[in-house]
């Protein structure tokens, strides 16, 4: 399969997300009269910012139920358990993360310019999702994560993984598995990301430049 086509799946999978909750978002306006209107969305309101800060196991259920102003019964009326409701969490912002980095990404520019478009991208999303990044950061080797989850990971990574194969049989990065040279990238910009929570490191568009150069001295041949 061609790193096309493989980015084309996952857009449209992260399209169909979108679909999904359209839908879910004109049901809940239409029964707004009842009491139902919003119930789910301030649960994973709730629950996203409880699971980003607290994690899975520091979260339990009658806190998510308080943040999101509703009965803990409420929420099993929703979500069957605590992992499907982290589940559910992290399908919604992992395809929504997969849709920011491979809509419109320009598979004709070189290595370079795809390594420099796929790194301002993450910045974007994690500038305007922190708490989401944070989220999914925290959660995506968790021994929660169903079959679902899982393969949606799969799936997102897979146009990285065939970048680096690409990239490595034109002769432009070194030899070595993907995985590496995803973790070399994405490493180093969650450090500075850390490093910026913590208080030790602005994160000016300055700084952001020189760590995407740092991440690609790092791994060009």
């Amino acid at each position: 399969m061609l790193i096309r086509d493989v980015t084309c799946k996952v857009v449209m999978d992260a399209n169909t997300e979108h679909r999904v909750s359209e839908t879910s978002t004109a049901y809940r306006t239409a029964t707004s009269s009842n009491g139902v209107s919003g119930k789910r969305e301030a649960i994973l309101d709730a629950a996203l910012e409880l699971f980003a800060e607290r994690g899975f196991h520091g979260t339990a259920v009658p806190l998510v139920a308080k943040k999101a102003g509703v009965g803990a019964g409420t929420i099993y009326r929703y979500f069957e358990s605590k992992e499907a409701l982290v589940n559910a969490l992290y399908q919604r912002w992992k395809a929504r993360f997969g849709e920011l980095i491979l809509t419109d990404f320009p598979l004709d520019a070189s290595p370079r310019e795809q390594l420099r478009q796929y790194w301002i991208r993450m910045c974007g999303f994690i500038q305007e999702h922190p708490q989401a990044f944070k989220f999914l950061e925290a959660h995506h080797h968790g021994p929660y994560l169903d079959e679902t989850s899982r393969a949606l990971e799969t799936t997102i990574l897979e146009p990285a993984h065939m970048f680096f194969e690409l990239a490595q049989a034109k002769g432009v990065i070194k030899a070595g598995p993907p995985e590496l040279f995803l973790a070399v990238v994405n490493g180093t910009l969650v450090g500075l990301v850390k490093a910026s929570w913590s208080g030790h490191l602005e994160l000016t568009p300055e700084v952001l430049a020189q760590g995407e150069a740092c991440a690609w001295e790092a791994i060009r041949a």
